[in-house]
């Protein structure tokens, strides 16, 4: 494991921490001796999680809140504030997705992906980065996707949020770097997950890679201070490859693979 003992005995936040690759980061985190402040929205969930983790040691704090509330990154904040906590490491994992035919997608759908996927993530940062920056020390965590490398019809809004996800971990990864501040930007594939079910797009399940060793690789690579993680191989071959093909091509190919069924 790289440099474990960064992490140990810090705060670290995770959000969409009830499911999938938020619950196994946490995990990861916990097993490098981190303390946990688990947020997400289903409240049972977390406080399952919250008891697992406890009976393995490891301090933890739930707070309930949907990020697609405007107020919830604020509300968070001060929470964290109030009981204070320090926090060195903020997971931005928390994402939603919506397959389908954009014009036929409730727009409420369409426009909540925007508000967790980009707002969420650049609020938080906001609020927790300056304090991390004052401290010389600090962690970010944010995950983007494979999707951020080309357009992908049929997840047109969550494949373009991704996209502003990745760039912005890169732009203020070089921002934060003089301060001893390090940003990793994950990039995950198809990942065992809910995902695709919530999403209603399991027209791109494919080849899923276990959501544990995503999060295994992605914690070693924020400890590394690697700028961007695509922690399956197939997935650094797609990246790579796409930046050599024409754009009409891709999303030609990508609509014949992901068109909806009448």
């Amino acid at each position: 494991m790289a440099n474990t003992s960064d992490f140990n005995g810090k705060w670290a936040l995770v959000t969409g921490a009830s499911s999938g690759i938020g619950m196994e980061l946490a995990r990861e985190l916990a097993r490098r001796g981190a303390k946990l402040i688990l947020t997400a929205r289903r409240r049972d969930r977390l406080e399952a999680f919250a008891a697992e983790l406890a009976g393995q040691g490891t301090e933890t704090l739930i707070l309930a809140e949907d990020l697609c509330d405007r107020e919830a990154p604020q509300r968070i904040f001060a929470a964290t504030e109030g009981a204070g906590i320090v926090v060195d490491i903020l997971v931005n994992n928390a994402g939603l997705g919506r397959y389908g035919e954009f014009v036929k997608n409730p727009i409420e759908q369409e426009l909540d992906q925007v508000r967790v996927n980009c707002e969420a993530t650049v609020h938080l940062a906001r609020l927790f980065l300056p304090r991390m920056v004052e401290r010389r020390r600090g962690w970010i965590l944010v995950t983007a996707s494979t999707a951020s490398f080309q357009p992908v019809p049929y997840l047109a809004v969550y494949a373009a949020t991704k996209v502003f996800d990745r760039y912005f971990a890169q732009a203020i990864a070089e921002e934060v770097a003089r301060f001893g501040v390090k940003v990793t930007a994950l990039c995950p594939g198809p990942t065992e997950s809910e995902f695709f079910e919530i999403a209603n797009a399991t027209a791109f399940k494919r080849k899923v890679q276990p959501t544990a060793e995503v999060a295994r690789k992605a914690i070693d690579a924020l400890a590394k201070g690697k700028r961007t993680i695509l922690p399956k191989r197939d997935g650094r071959l797609t990246a790579f490859l796409v930046r050599f093909l024409p754009v009409r091509l891709i999303t030609w190919y990508v609509d014949k693979l992901g068109r909806p069924k009448d």
